[in-house]
């Protein structure tokens, strides 16, 4: 007889339920979070495991790494799949979770997530820290812009180095506002400073990376973006088609179809976050600011005249999604008006 698990795993601790094939509870309690408490309470038991799931979440990816290490029949389930089934429950426990994500593995109806590798976790850090940093600064500088508004000085549209030296130019002769103000200058120049020094690390991790090289060929298409789309891919392989990686990063609409009623609404959003706003902010470089027309350019061109700016630089995103997709399976680079047939990706 085959038995399934269930984890329900939190930082502390982590509910555990077996089933068997008839989705009777045969054995149920609570362990530290660590894969050698998990190991050990399913090993002592004895019996075979079919399949053990857990839903995923931040700290999954290192669990799933430790446990997949030790041989178990390991899977992480999609959360949107684990919280319309457990919705069923009438009561949310722990123990309850748990129970719940056992039946899904008896029954099978689930989806399992991708585990990003080792290198696409540490690249996918560098990339989120990057842009919390850079978040951080933007949010000063807009602060001591308010905090000088009220008193008249208006900083106004200045470039980034001249930021600092603008702001001491304003407030010179007014002793009070010019030590209220040397604190905010020396926390954004330290920012400052720890932003271009992972910006810097971000640029070597691209240059050091032939597919991100080959996938910045594409017009719009930077060193961020590039790496940001090579971090969340992280392995190509597991899309069999190309035009589905616009639907996995939320960039196609949501379709609500029973009975007489039909209707498609806005894009799910339901992938990536960081990925689809750098696809985005690509899309709009490409319709505002690349100067030499390709296909894809007055493809989206086009339906800027008909949908406006927002949409067609969504639809452009989704293009471009398939794009980069296409041009990192087949080892291709982008060629402006490069014919249909051979490995060199279409414009």
């Amino acid at each position: 007889m085959d038995y399934y698990v269930g984890l329900d795993v939190s930082l502390e601790a982590t509910s555990v339920c077996v089933v068997n094939d008839e989705g009777k509870v045969v054995r149920e309690g609570k362990v530290p979070s660590d894969p050698e408490a998990i190991e050990l309470f399913l090993a002592e038991w004895g019996v075979h495991l079919k399949r053990v799931g857990l839903e995923a979440f931040s700290f999954s990816a290192w669990l799933f790494s430790a446990l997949d290490e030790k041989g178990l029949p390991v899977f992480c389930i999609e959360t949107r799949h684990t919280k319309a089934a457990l919705n069923a429950m009438l009561n949310k426990t722990d123990r309850n979770d748990a129970r719940g994500i056992a039946q899904l593995m008896r029954t099978g109806w689930f989806r399992a997530v991708h585990v990003k590798s080792q290198e696409a976790q540490t690249l996918r850090v560098l990339l989120s820290g990057r842009k919390a940093l850079l978040g951080k600064v933007l949010d000063m500088e807009n602060m001591i812009r308010g905090l000088l508004r009220p008193f008249g000085l208006k900083v106004g549209q200045v470039s980034t180095g001249r930021f600092e030296a603008r702001v001491r130019e304003l407030v010179a002769g007014l002793a009070e506002m010019e030590q209220i103000v040397e604190p905010l200058l020396a926390a954004r120049a330290a920012m400052r400073l720890q932003f271009a020094r992972l910006h810097r690390m971000a640029l070597a991790a691209a240059r050091n990376d032939r597919a991100v090289r080959r996938l910045m060929t594409v017009p719009g298409v930077g060193a961020i973006v590039a790496l940001t789309f090579r971090a969340t891919v992280d392995d190509p392989a597991r899309f069999k088609k190309s035009v589905t990686v616009g639907a996995h990063f939320g960039l196609t609409p949501r379709r609500y179809q029973s009975g007489e009623t039909d209707w498609s609404g806005r894009i799910s959003k339901c992938g990536d976050e960081m990925t689809r706003a750098m696809l985005y902010e690509a899309a709009i470089a490409i319709l505002t600011r690349i100067p030499k027309n390709f296909k894809l350019r007055q493809w989206g061109l086009k339906l800027l005249k008909k949908k406006g700016l927002k949409k067609a630089a969504t639809a452009v995103a989704r293009a471009l999604a398939v794009l980069l997709h296409k041009i990192w399976v087949d080892g291709s680079t982008f060629r402006y008006g490069a014919p249909k047939r051979g490995r060199v990706a279409r414009a």
